[in-house]
């Protein structure tokens, strides 16, 4: 299986010619969804769920989500599968199993949005917006870096918590150079910590999870 960053939350899964999505949200750079297979979309934000480009994408394409998101897609021309904390599906050939219900707590007057992760093929895991803890194994962990609702603590607590091989950044766009060079440096803090390859990928820069 192989990874390909797209820009902030979205990233690319590619196995045996298939190609499934997660998170293409209005941050992502295009041609993301040319030649998807299916999309896993965690939350409804709009850095995480881009509607108008997934309404420019082919409409045999399978979209699993939450509930909250599966109704905002309901009137579009695609597969919309709703998942919920729990539940194991197929999908494009990769197998993914669903973790956590709800979002971090952000602002103190919004309310607190469905968030669901993804553990793709029992190797990757995608938490979306929550620092959710699968009850198995985890080898390489798309960590969350940078957002409103995120201390560096809690994410350093986190990669503490699941110890994987591999952890590489995810959610980092909100960042100035200066500030992806913070990142840079805790990651790589822990990474001599934990003896794991713990880093923020290139853009489009592909890398092997075998």
């Amino acid at each position: 299986m192989e990874l390909t960053k797209y820009g902030h939350a979205c990233v690319r899964l590619e196995k045996d010619g298939k190609v499934l999505i997660i998170d293409p949200g209005v941050f992502t750079e295009d041609p993301v969804l040319d030649d998807a297979d299916a999309v896993l979309i965690t939350h409804a934000h709009f850095d995480h769920l881009d509607t108008e480009r997934l309404k420019a994408a082919s409409p045999g394409i399978e979209v699993w989500t939450c509930a909250e998101v599966a109704a905002e897609l309901a009137d579009l021309p695609m597969n919309v599968q709703t998942v919920k904390h729990g539940d194991t599906f197929t999908t494009a050939g990769f197998t993914v199993s669903t973790h956590g219900e709800w979002h971090a707590a952000n602002h103190p007057d919004m309310p607190i949005a469905n968030n669901v992760g993804f553990l793709v093929d029992e190797e990757l895991f995608y938490p979306g917006d929550a620092l959710t803890v699968p009850e198995t194994r985890v080898g390489t962990l798309l960590v969350p870096t940078g957002a409103p609702w995120l201390k560096l603590s809690e994410m350093v607590e986190y990669l503490r918590t699941i110890r994987p091989a591999r952890a590489y950044s995810t959610h980092d766009a909100l960042y100035s150079e200066v500030g992806l060079t913070l990142v840079d440096n805790w990651l790589k803090m822990e990474a001599d910590r934990q003896h794991a390859d713990i880093r923020r990928l290139p853009l489009r820069s592909p890398v092997s999870l075998t």
